[in-house]
C-alpha cells in the first residue's frame, strides 16, 4: 500500500534545485509517560564526553511515536508511555 499524497499549503523553491513545502497534518503525536509530556536523552554513564542526546519525542506522523512508546514501554517493563495527539495549543511565538 503506498503513502497517501500530501496536501500542500505552501510552496517555495530557493536557486535552481531546492524546494520546501509545507505540508498539511492532523496534528501532533507526542509520547507521554503517566499523562506528562516528556524529555528523553541518552548519555554514557563512564564518560561525559561528548554530553547527553536528547531524542525526539513529538512527531508529524503517529507511526514513529507509537514505536518508540511500545519500544520505551518495553525497556522499561510498564505500561505508562502512551501516545497522544495534540492538535491544538496554546501560541507562544510571536
Amino acid at each position: 500500500m503506498s503513502r497517501p499524497k500530501p496536501q500542500i499549503l505552501a510552496e517555495k523553491t530557493f536557486g535552481l534545485y531546492k524546494s520546501q513545502q509545507v505540508l498539511a497534518s492532523q496534528g501532533i503525536w507526542a509520547v507521554f509517560y503517566q499523562q506528562q509530556p516528556i524529555n528523553l536523552r541518552s548519555l554514557n554513564t563512564l564518560i561525559s564526553y561528548p554530553g547527553p542526546k536528547y531524542r525526539k519525542t513529538s512527531f508529524a506522523n503517529p507511526g514513529h511515536a507509537v514505536n518508540l512508546a511500545r519500544k520505551l514501554n518495553t525497556q522499561f517493563a510498564t505500561q505508562d508511555f502512551t501516545v497522544v495527539l495534540m492538535t491544538q495549543g496554546q501560541q507562544v511565538f510571536p
